[in-house]
């Protein structure tokens, strides 16, 4: 199934759509302010599986991100951020960056593996950040990667579709998307380190 949503003013009938296949343990294809990516609801265990399977990886392999809707939320699953990690969060949030935090008890719990860290993002779209509004939950994400050798992502929804139709519940089209993934920030230690240099200049 394909569902197209207006990137600016998604049709709150379809959104509705969207939420109620991750409310049924759904699995789904979103676009970002980066690139496409697989989502389910951080809460759905039959969702992290199956993107474990999709992706043939372990859990406590896979770096998954959750996808916040402003930095109020992020607070509800992380440990406690330093004041200088929040001020650098707070400039470049909304935005293409994934910041790496201690997680506490309410992700680590949906996770084998002992999970101790996740990344956080809070993209710069508003197709994302409505549907975690909705839900009242983060999404689970994992981006996805093309099969072709020079490509490395996914940029059209309908190639997209045409790859993961049989593996996921639903692609949300919502315009081409990016190749050019997040920038990585790790914050885990007293002064945070650039691990990937992405789409976003990071503002400090």
């Amino acid at each position: 199934m394909i569902i197209s949503l207006h990137p600016k003013n998604p049709n709150p009938r379809d959104l509705k759509k969207v939420v109620e296949i991750l409310n049924r343990d759904g699995l789904i294809i979103i676009p970002t302010d980066t690139i496409y990516a697989m989502a389910c609801r951080l809460d759905s265990k039959k969702g992290i599986e199956k993107m474990c399977r999709i992706l043939g990886k372990k859990p406590e392999k896979v770096n998954f991100s959750l996808l916040c809707s402003d930095l109020s939320h992020i607070s509800d699953y992380t440990a406690v951020i330093d004041k200088n990690v929040f001020r650098l969060m707070k400039n470049n949030l909304p935005g293409p960056f994934t910041f790496i935090l201690n997680a506490n008890k309410n992700v680590t719990k949906y996770f084998s593996g002992n999970k101790k860290t996740i990344g956080i993002r809070v993209p710069d779209n508003i197709i994302a950040q409505t549907l975690v509004s909705e839900l009242g939950i983060p999404l689970v994400v994992s981006t996805i990667h093309s099969d072709d050798e020079i490509i490395e992502y996914l940029t059209d929804p309908e190639e997209i579709h045409e790859k993961f139709e049989n593996l996921v519940d639903a692609v949300i089209e919502g315009g081409i998307g990016d190749n050019i993934p997040s920038t990585v920030i790790d914050c885990l230690e007293e002064e945070p380190v650039l691990i990937r240099e992405g789409k976003g200049k990071i503002q400090y």
